[in-house]
């Protein structure tokens, strides 16, 4: 059939093939007052993507279309819509719906409504598939789809609607700013913008890494200090009682010493996740949270009013990620899982783009 019936997209059939794409037609959820149909530019590749193709966050039904980092042209709004047109540059996240009437989405937490529609391998109320981004349109609720700023180029911007906003938020509600001591663990994906961040709002940058090689680019990225902690057991003891907040953005922590991170956070201070490993943590005795009041928490994404600020706060400030592009296609999308797999492959997102030689140019404007 071909839009506005059916979507095409790049599409993965079992984690046992979690690297072998293929072009399939998808068919999207009937369209909505609500909803906004985005023909997509580019699309970012994100650890969510490798975590479900590859089974991490358990199995799942092929042919199954990923991508929640949506960058595009909006080219069909529904009557309701009132802050986006046709024609306009937009984003879409890793969330495509929430009821917005439940007591957690009037409390502006929708990211967390129980009734929720993550962007992908979701279905809706009424049994439609949500499709992800590594396809020719997405439909999207205009609740969850976000004007992009015109200081930020389309590739850039992809990565910001999850890894941008899923680092965003937990600093600000912390209220973290001038007078803070933030420590951000982990220089990838996340942790680079995690920097960023922490920095422009003001605090006292730390990074914490296990790799001494990327102490270089911590400081690029505007960390006033680096700690390795792959290098020294007791790294922790001139840091006892420092910190207000610790972003952790590595994978590996199923590998960390507890205790010795929470030693480094001053009382009622907060280890924060947020990123979803696919290991567990490790053992904790209450003791290790107990010595300082120390709080372990973690988020999903942020709300739309946090992501509307954050896309306005990168502009102002001129924060992008670091960004590889990869063209879209069976060979491409490949690579790409690889790539983001091996997790040392990549510097330090990657955006596919050239969906204009796949499925046609996108030209903005009405």
């Amino acid at each position: 059939m071909g839009y506005p019936e059916t979507f095409e997209g790049f599409v993965v059939d079992s984690p046992k093939t979690w690297n072998q794409y293929h072009r399939h037609e998808l068919k999207p959820k009937p369209f909505g007052d609500d909803d906004i149909d985005v023909q997509i530019e580019c699309c970012g590749v994100c650890g969510s993507d490798i975590h479900t193709v590859t089974g991490g966050w358990g199995d799942f039904e092929g042919p199954l279309c990923v991508g929640h980092e949506v960058v595009g042209k909006a080219i069909k709004v529904g009557k309701n819509v009132t802050e986006i047109k046709q024609g306009d540059r937009v984003g879409v996240g890793a969330q495509v719906w929430s009821c917005l009437k439940c007591d957690v989405c009037k409390s502006k937490n929708e990211q967390y409504c129980p009734h929720s529609v993550d962007t992908y391998n979701a279905n809706y109320e009424d049994g439609s598939t949500a499709h992800g981004g590594w396809a020719s349109h997405i439909r999207a609720h205009q609740y969850f789809t976000f004007k992009i700023p015109d200081a930020i180029p389309s590739h850039l911007a992809a990565p910001l609607l999850c890894a941008g906003i899923t680092t965003y938020s937990p600093l600000v509600r912390a209220n973290i700013g001038p007078g803070k001591t933030v420590g951000i663990i982990g220089v990838g994906g996340l942790g680079h913008l995690g920097i960023q961040w922490a920095r422009a709002l003001g605090a006292e940058t730390y990074v914490l890494t296990h790799s001494a090689y990327k102490a270089d680019d911590a400081k690029a990225l505007g960390a006033q200090h680096v700690i390795v902690t792959g290098d020294d057991e007791k790294w922790a003891e001139p840091y006892k009682f420092k910190f207000d907040f610790l972003l952790n953005c590595a994978d590996a922590t199923h590998k960390f010493d507890m205790k010795t991170y929470l030693s480094v956070l001053k009382v009622g201070g907060e280890f924060h996740m947020c990123g979803i490993p696919d290991k567990p943590l490790p053992p904790l005795e209450v003791l290790a949270f107990m010595q300082n009041g120390a709080k372990l928490s973690g988020n999903h994404l942020g709300n739309h009013q946090e992501m509307k600020a954050m896309l306005q706060f990168a502009a102002e400030k001129g924060i992008v990620p670091k960004v590889e592009t990869v063209q879209l296609g069976e060979e491409g999308c490949k690579e790409a899982v690889e790539r983001v797999k091996e997790g040392n492959k990549v510097h330090y997102r990657l955006t596919l783009t050239g969906f204009d030689k796949v499925f046609g140019k996108v030209e903005y404007g009405a």
